[in-house]
């Protein structure tokens, strides 16, 4: 896999993990949520899930573009790193706790990730 692949799986991932913290802040601004039909509606129609929407957009057709030069066994598990990504943002973006399982799950797909990209 060349850099530029890597970057752009990383780029890709990072979208990714952006148009989900978008989703998770239109949740918290949402008066009505899933409680009615209306309120479904509403939040479909807030700035932060319809830019989470159009993140997920641009991120699967990065995504395909992505998967016509890598092989999925080698960019799926790069991506993976959304997790910890996700760990770590909502600890700091959203104060959600940061335990010993969760630190220890985000190095264990560390040390996956790795040990696929090294026996890649």
């Amino acid at each position: 896999m060349t850099p530029v692949s890597f970057i752009l799986i990383v780029i890709n991932t990072l979208i990714l993990v952006s148009g989900q913290f978008l989703w998770k802040f239109g949740m918290q601004k949402s008066p009505g949520g899933f409680g009615t039909v209306g309120g479904v509606f509403q939040l479909f129609l807030s700035p932060y899930v319809l830019s989470g929407l159009a993140m997920y957009g641009v991120a699967t057709v990065l995504w395909l573009y992505i998967l016509s030069r890598v092989p999925l066994s080698m960019a799926y598990p790069i991506q993976s790193l959304a997790y910890i990504l996700a760990v770590i943002g909502a600890y700091y973006i959203f104060g959600e706790p940061l335990n010993a399982a969760k630190i220890i799950g985000c190095v264990l797909i560390l040390a996956g990730v790795s040990l696929i990209g090294w026996k890649g």
